[in-house]
């Protein structure tokens, strides 16, 4: 799929991904490194937790939600420079051996008022697991390349 740029984005379109699964060591790599709380780091502390497996951080999650939306068929000219994050949720814990996938939803479309090359869009970001579980949903502004004008 080729790069988008602003023009080619409209309120209604959906854009997937392809998946990650969840490992044991993925998960306790990431606590180790960024969220050092038992129930991220330990089976047994997870267990006496209030999710009664060992369960994936949410910046984990979020930072795996990242990866897929990246790599999936959004393929913004320039890259992905986001702008602000809303409504960070997590529903549903992550647990060693889901399977996430990522669906991006445009949400609105505008051209910037002060930069002509440049627009905004908002989009709506939701990922899964196997069984289709909403495990993290968020909106977002991220900025978006216009086509110039052909001189």
């Amino acid at each position: 799929m080729s790069e988008l740029y602003l023009e080619d984005l409209h309120v209604g379109d959906r854009f997937g991904s392809d998946t990650i699964e969840v490992t044991e060591e993925s998960i306790i790599a990431f606590a180790r490194e960024f969220d050092p709380q038992p129930f991220h780091l330990e089976t047994k502390a997870a267990e006496q937790s209030i999710f009664k497996v060992l369960s994936a951080s949410g910046w984990h999650t979020a930072a795996m939600s990242m990866k897929l939306f990246i790599t999936g068929e959004l393929k913004l000219a320039g890259g992905s420079v986001g702008l602000g994050v809303d409504e960070l949720r997590w529903p549903q814990p992550v647990k060693p051996g889901d399977v996430l996938r990522l669906e991006t939803e445009i949400l609105n479309v505008r051209a910037s008022r002060s930069k002509p090359d440049r627009g905004i869009i908002r989009i709506r970001n939701v990922t899964t697991n196997q069984r289709v579980e909403i495990v993290q949903t968020f909106t977002a502004f991220v900025m978006v390349q216009r086509r110039l004008p052909a001189t």
